[in-house]
């Protein structure tokens, strides 16, 4: 039986998804992720060291994780290092449901990525045969239904990208916008400052932009009044913590009281990825 994605109903539906920015390439630890409660993980391999094997073992830990009572089940999205086709192909044939594509320009990166998740004679996905994704053949049907559970999310992240957002939201096949408030602040001439006003200006004009389209906005954002403004906005996929942060956090703030001294602290999640 093809799984349904939940994630990408969520999204439809307009209802709000908190998630989790993993970066820590760690079966065990997205596992400890998986049972957090949160809507969905972004397993990231575009800033971490992550490659298809290992993240093949990512996913499975997700999907193996018990979440407290109540608790919804945790989707998990894979972002590869680039919108390239081979990679794409790749990471669905493991089984993963949701990507997110970094660095999406305009209208025809948007459409060559939606082809590069679609068979043929819709896109040019290859055929893989007996992959985890169909259940190694046993869903006999995936290749007519497949499009159907898949989730295309792209990321904006230029000042050149965020003046092509209808364009990129009009083409079929796109699920959702992803901001990345990092490479942004970069684009527009404040790197470094993910929350400057102007970089918050223009973010909420692109969420604002992005839902009168018809399409769900996302963003990562650690700084939880700055995520609630967000979800306010109409932001529907929104990262609120980041796993590598919560860690170096709290091993910061343990070592610094046994020693006396304040927690140091970072620059926040946004300003690196």
């Amino acid at each position: 039986m093809l799984p349904v994605n939940h994630f990408k109903q969520a999204l439809r539906a307009g209802r709000a998804q908190i998630g989790v920015w993993s970066t820590i390439p760690s079966p065990y630890v997205c596992e400890l992720i998986g049972g957090a409660g949160y809507d969905w993980v972004l397993l990231d391999t575009e800033h971490t060291p992550t490659d298809v094997p290992l993240m093949l073992h990512q996913l499975q830990a997700v999907a193996a994780a018990l979440p407290a009572p109540g608790a919804p089940r945790t989707h998990a999205a894979v972002r590869p290092a680039w919108n390239d086709p081979v990679l794409i192909k790749r990471y669905l044939d493991i089984g993963a449901q949701t990507l997110l594509l970094p660095f999406v320009q305009n209208a025809q990166e948007a459409a060559a990525a939606v082809r590069a998740i679609r068979y043929a004679p819709a896109g040019i996905r290859g055929m893989g045969g007996s992959t985890r994704a169909s259940n190694f053949g046993r869903v006999t049907d995936y290749v007519a239904r497949a499009a159907d559970e898949l989730c295309l999310l792209v990321q904006v992240e230029t000042a050149e990208a965020l003046e092509q957002i209808e364009a990129i939201a009009a083409v079929d096949g796109i699920d959702g916008i992803f901001i990345g408030p990092a490479d942004l602040s970069a684009s527009l001439g404040y790197p470094g400052q993910a929350r400057h006003p102007e970089v918050d200006r223009r973010i909420d004009d692109a969420i604002r932009r992005i839902r009168a389209c018809g399409k769900a906005p996302g963003i990562l954002m650690v700084d939880e009044p700055r995520a609630r403004a967000c979800l306010d906005m109409g932001a529907q996929f929104v990262a609120v913590a980041l796993d590598t942060l919560l860690l170096r956090d709290g091993l910061d703030a343990a070592a610094a009281r046994f020693r006396g001294g304040p927690a140091a602290t970072g620059p926040a999640a946004a300003d690196s990825y």
